[in-house]
């Protein structure tokens, strides 16, 4: 965080990883990381292979969905957090060889910035150069630990990938992905029982039922 949002200051005070954001009306989203910083700011750490996965209105969704969660009852929205939603991507999605893509609202007729504490910023994964973010993105591309410019990288892959505890908290990391993944699967075929009319909750909980059967309106 302090390469990317270029501020070698930034300390961060708390991480949580697949944190899940519940919208009862409509879509929930799952964010990859959620993280606070000694500010009190809020960032969205989105981490893409797929260009699809990167879309512009999914950035606008994950910072509505925080701004959403992020005041309890009575607070004055004045009290609302600075937010960032970062997607670092595989690619240059943006297509302009820039290593950063920054975005705020500004006014259109003098282009100063509207300052709500709102933030969008894309990484491009593809950018490579002799500096702090080219060797970053390096980095996270970066299989073998000897090759990386970073020690703090080099050493967590080092520890994931040749020490018997790091191996075994990948293995259990491994295992909960495929768990979640035949879950999901589930639930998406059961989405697609309900369109056809007919329908067995085999293995789902009831709250999973009950949010299948708001989704349908039925």
């Amino acid at each position: 965080m302090q390469i990317v949002l270029e501020k070698p200051d930034l300390k961060v005070l708390d991480v949580r990883t697949q944190v899940f954001v519940e919208n009862l009306l409509n879509r929930s989203v799952r964010l990859d990381v959620l993280a606070t910083d000694s500010t009190g700011a809020k960032l969205n750490v989105e981490v893409q292979r797929s260009d699809k996965g990167a879309g512009r209105k999914r950035a606008r969704y994950n910072s509505s969905m925080m701004d959403a969660n992020l005041l309890k009852k009575s607070e004055d929205f004045d009290q609302l957090p600075e937010t960032w939603v970062i997607f670092i991507t595989d690619n240059d999605v943006m297509e302009k060889g820039q290593p950063l893509y920054p975005i705020k609202r500004c006014f259109l007729g003098t282009g100063e910035r509207f300052e709500d504490g709102s933030h969008i910023l894309y990484v491009n994964g593809a950018y490579r150069g002799d500096t702090p973010i080219g060797k970053l993105m390096h980095d996270f591309s970066c299989t073998d630990a000897a090759d990386m410019y970073y020690g703090t990288l080099a050493d967590r892959v080092r520890f994931f990938k040749e020490s018997k505890e790091g191996i075994e908290i990948m293995c259990r990391a491994m295992e909960d992905m495929r768990n979640q993944t035949l879950k999901e699967g589930m639930i998406n075929v059961a989405k697609k029982m309900l369109e056809d009319g007919t329908i067995t909750f085999v293995g789902l909980s009831v709250d999973e039922v009950r949010n299948l059967k708001t989704d349908q309106n039925v």
